[in-house]
């Protein structure tokens, strides 16, 4: 489908990300280059190569005179690549740009250029990594949950777990007949028994401590407790070898006997928000036993300290999923678990649940949930208890009661960083310009020099006005004010001096303060372009 101006502009107002790649080519771009990038991008599931937009953002439509043959070029990377990739030419404000779509590769197989698979790393091609190679492989693989025990029976079943099962499941449905129905036709309603044999979501779910330790050791959980991050040695140990849903209730308890509360103070009222929300770490849980790789024969591990949680689990992230996007995308490694805790009432829908983690500790101003420490071979999980930032919490409420908004997890993150003074990505455009009608944003600057900061009344409402105007800065003609100000007191000014007096601005920023003097007749320029000076006028 031909690509519209509306589609291609809204690509330009966006960073390089997975999916989407800008190169300038003004003249030529190198073919070999080309395939490698084409190859990089169908490793990574497909995306757009864009020739003859600048890379920097915000990018700048420069145009193109590479590959003057779309066709036969389209038939040199089909050739060589073995992939159609559909290449269109596009002439925006007079300029022709080049715009390859690139297909994803197949379900489980990294495709190869001259003998390696390419993903892109920045600026460069590298061959994908071993660690890498697996995760495509692995994508493969059916869903372990659902292949059959070939020795288990009922018998190995725990009649607590599928008491719990029964009572999750009835209250979830509303249905009472599933209290009394019988054993094998409970099994068979929730999919644990196929043709009179169980799946392996039987044993990890309802099995015996005796049976998994004989067809499953590898399905258990192991707590720890640690009272202080520095130590190696633990205070408290306990082995959790035995059907999930016989323990989930247990696990929640003794991550609680230790869940210290912080008192906060509303006015007449005292609010205590425990370290750990209960509704966030039994989601990080049930995302443990759901998403795990049973093939791998570590367990799963739960290590609390005073103000942190961590949650290891065997296996890499599921194919597809980082955590830069596992908010948005959803890939449970062991569907047949996931969708046994979707008619529990366990979890809302079959997915990551991830959004819900973020958006209650968003809400609590705790730190975001962190995925940093994971690597191809286990998922890491680290949650920490403190309350960053109480005011924001409180002002927080504040608009919510007044406003009665409904917040998404998208507009909590966009708070969360501009409260941090983060910079926000193009993608959460729409959320901004949301909130700066509703009074909760601020934007001032323009062109690269833009800002959000939370509105004033944010900061009238904390009771630190000098911190919003400290935030929010000079204007332009106090700015222009404050170098004419330097040039007085000292008779000139380079450029590092001027960078000096603004360190938050750009060179670009800064010299175009100074353009706009120079017209003004109120400074000029003496020197060589590296070394020269300003005066006043």
């Amino acid at each position: 489908m031909p690509v519209s101006i509306q589609q291609f502009e809204q690509w330009l107002r966006s960073k390089e990300k997975e999916r989407l790649e800008f190169k300038e080519a003004r003249q030529q771009f190198d073919l070999e280059r080309l395939k490698k990038y084409c190859n990089a991008i169908a490793n990574e599931c497909g995306g757009h190569l864009i020739l003859g937009v600048d890379d920097n953002f915000p990018h700048k439509v420069v145009g193109t005179n590479a590959f003057q043959n779309p066709d036969s070029l389209k038939k040199e990377l089909l050739d060589s690549l073995k992939l159609r990739i559909e290449i269109e030419e596009l002439i925006y404000i007079g300029k022709r740009v080049l715009i390859f779509e690139i297909p994803s590769r197949p379900i489980g197989m990294p495709l190869q250029y001259k003998g390696a698979s390419y993903m892109r790393v920045g600026e460069s091609l590298e061959p994908m990594t071993p660690e890498q190679l697996k995760r495509i492989f692995d994508e493969a693989q059916p869903d372990f949950s659902s292949e059959i025990c070939d020795n288990a029976n009922i018998s190995d079943l725990d009649e607590v777990a599928i008491a719990e099962l029964r009572s999750l499941w009835s209250k979830k449905s509303q249905n009472t007949d599933i209290l009394t129905i019988a054993v094998e036709q409970l099994l068979s309603d929730s999919e644990f028994l196929i043709d009179g044999k169980l799946n392996y979501a039987a044993i990890i779910l309802l099995g015996k401590k005796e049976s998994l330790g004989k067809l499953l050791p590898n399905s258990e959980i192991i707590f720890e407790y640690r009272s202080s991050e520095a130590l190696i040695q633990t205070q408290q140990r306990h082995d959790y070898r035995i059907g999930f849903l016989a323990i989930h209730n247990k696990l929640w308890d003794q991550i609680n006997l230790r869940n210290d509360v912080e008192h906060i103070q509303e006015g007449l009222f005292i609010r205590d928000i425990p370290n750990f929300n209960e509704e966030v770490i039994r989601e990080a849980l049930l995302n443990a036993v759901c998403h795990r790789d049973y093939n791998l024969q570590n367990s799963v591990f739960i290590r609390q300290y005073p103000k942190l949680l961590e949650i290891e689990s065997p296996g890499g992230f599921p194919p597809g999923i980082t955590p830069e996007n596992i908010i948005y995308k959803q890939y449970p490694r062991n569907r047949r678990i996931a969708e046994v805790f979707q008619k529990c009432g366990l979890v809302e829908r079959s997915g990551q649940g991830a959004d819900k983690m973020f958006r209650l500790s968003i809400e609590e101003a705790k730190p975001r949930p962190d995925y940093s420490k994971s690597d191809a071979f286990s998922v890491i999980l680290r949650m920490r208890g403190e309350i960053q930032d109480i005011q924001f919490l409180k002002f927080f409420e504040k608009v919510y009661s007044e406003k009665k908004i409904s917040w998404t997890t998208r507009d909590l993150i966009l708070l969360d960083d501009i409260r941090a003074g983060k910079i926000s990505l193009p993608e959460y455009q729409d959320c901004l310009y949301r909130m700066m009608e509703q009074g909760i944003v601020e934007k001032f600057g323009r062109g690269r020099g833009v800002k959000y900061i939370l509105s004033k009344r944010f900061y009238t409402f904390l009771g630190e006005k000098g911190v919003y105007t400290r935030k929010k800065g000079l204007d332009k003609e106090e700015k222009k004010a404050l170098i004419l100000k330097h040039l007085e007191n000292h008779n000139s000014g380079t450029m590092k001096e001027f960078e000096q007096i603004f360190p938050s601005l750009s060179r670009h920023q800064i010299f175009n303060l100074l353009r706009q003097l120079k017209q003004e007749n109120k400074v000029r320029f003496k020197g060589s372009s590296k070394k020269g000076i300003w005066l006043l006028q």
